[in-house]
């Protein structure tokens, strides 16, 4: 790199040609509404403390989230996608630099994959065995199906997804029809839910939050939850043809598909509530509540195993990209390999039961993809709402920022080390504090100089230049 030239995974970097452009309902917005219907976010939903204070504030509190997942976590990586027709692991060399690219965000984003085929793994595996399983979670029933459901997923996308993907575009229908179905059968409670209903049956709930608790538990949630996707933008959204679609493709499949299947989710617990459905227990999850709505065990198993089915193609698409970043980043290492090592790493999260903590597993996330997220449309802005190109070596300034911000992302882990469990608590929605600290930690950082410098990229510039500018 002393002498400018650019690594081999940049030198080869093709950009999505503007010939190869589709609208926005083809693309963007199909993909991500694809991501907000997958049970594993809607059903594991914080209803506890969204319907703590009623169903207004919750679903103001969803509403202020989707909308952060839209203009902070998706919007400029989407734009520079569109821009420049590159993958994420491409464009994001001007933040974190040809060399340091390699590893941010481009391997980061490959090995939190086996962290979301883990939580596949781990909540599919619950509803595969629950219609057979009394104490499904825990249970050697279940360690065995989550781990067979990994291995499946890890190899079908590395070997076979071309096959998975033709029927993927239709899947999401299946969580989609089983929400509405649902939501008829709840509605006519949803009027007479009041907080007392959840103590009335012995419902868990969480401890009571004021207001801006429960925005900042909820805000937790659904960023968590969504970070990795926003910074996706960048390759989901190089399909783009203009800042049009990039808007509509966001509004519709991220912020208004977020709301859809969370607020559903929402109201169907507050109806079975209200309507007196629950009669004992306290369950809380949509899935835990379909017998009691439907009337039937049988036709609750069939709703458990049709939402295992449509989310699948997510175990597999998510060893897909782990297996892309790697063989973009390290070609000499069979995908076989490191898509296998991940895969045994997820099944120990799953197995171990980690990734069922869902809140944990999205702050986990959330701290690493919030300050990628900040940086990068810090140095979007500085750059002119433009990308500026790879940046030499590693970019002080991206990565400096980012470990602060993960940091800030991550307290609630690092306040379980002896000494420090103060913290815990002290940083509201880490999530959106980490984007904080990293967009304002690389604006300081550009300012003073620790920007390294640009690296010419005349091949993917060429390309990309019949891309139109937002």
């Amino acid at each position: 790199m002393a002498n400018g030239k650019l690594p081999g995974y940049l030198a080869s970097a093709v950009a999505n040609p503007a010939t190869n452009r589709s609208p926005w309902f083809k693309t963007t917005a199909q993909t991500y509404a694809g991501i907000m219907l997958w049970f594993v976010f809607w059903d594991n939903f914080p209803f506890g403390a969204a319907l703590g204070n009623g169903l207004a504030v919750g679903l103001l509190s969803l509403i202020a989230a989707a909308l952060v997942c839209h203009f902070l976590f998706y919007l400029v990586p989407g734009m520079l996608g569109m821009q420049t027709g590159l993958p994420l692991y491409i464009v994001g060399t001007s933040t974190y630099g040809a060399q340091g690219g390699f590893l941010m965000p481009g391997v980061l984003m490959g090995v939190l994959q086996f962290g979301w085929l883990a939580v596949n793994g781990y909540f599919t595996g619950e509803l595969l065995v629950s219609p057979f399983v009394e104490s499904a979670r825990g249970s050697t029933a279940h360690m065995v199906v989550a781990s067979v459901w990994i291995i499946l997923g890890a190899f079908v996308g590395v070997k076979g997804i071309q096959y998975v993907a033709r029927v993927a575009t239709f899947l999401p229908l299946i969580p989609l029809a089983i929400l509405v179905i649902l939501f008829v059968m709840t509605a006519g409670g949803i009027g007479d839910f009041d907080t007392q209903a959840l103590a009335k049956v012995g419902a868990e709930a969480a401890p009571p939050l004021a207001t801006f608790g429960i925005f900042a538990l909820i805000g937790t949630y659904v960023v968590g939850f969504f970070a990795t996707a926003g910074a996706a933008g960048t390759d989901i959204a190089s399909s783009n043809r203009n800042a049009k679609d990039v808007h509509l493709g966001g509004l519709v499949g991220i912020a208004l598909a977020t709301v859809f299947a969370a607020g559903l989710a929402m109201l169907i617990v507050a109806g079975a509530y209200g309507s007196k459905m629950v009669e004992a227990g306290g369950a809380m999850k949509p899935t835990a509540l379909m017998e009691a709505i439907m009337g039937s065990k049988q036709t609750a198993g069939i709703f458990m195993y049709l939402l295992a089915i449509a989310a699948f193609p997510a175990a597999c698409f998510s060893s897909l990209i782990a297996a892309n970043s790697f063989k973009a980043t390290m070609p000499k290492v069979r995908p076989l390999y490191s898509c296998g090592l991940g895969a045994i790493a997820a099944i120990v999260l799953a197995v171990m039961g980690w990734a069922g903590d869902a809140i944990m597993v999205f702050t986990v996330i959330g701290a690493s993809f919030g300050p990628v997220c900040g940086a990068m449309m810090a140095d979007y802005l500085l750059s002119g709402r433009k990308w500026a190109g790879p940046r030499a070596g590693f970019n002080l300034a991206g990565w400096i920022s980012w470990i602060v911000g993960f940091a800030v992302g991550a307290v609630e882990f690092i306040a379980m080390i002896p000494g420090l469990e103060g913290l815990a608590g002290k940083v509201p929605c880490p999530p959106v504090a980490a984007f904080i600290v990293g967009f304002l930690l690389y604006l300081v950082l550009a300012k003073i100089g620790l920007q390294s410098r640009t690296l010419e990229m005349p091949a993917a510039k060429a390309q990309a230049a019949d891309a139109p500018a937002s």
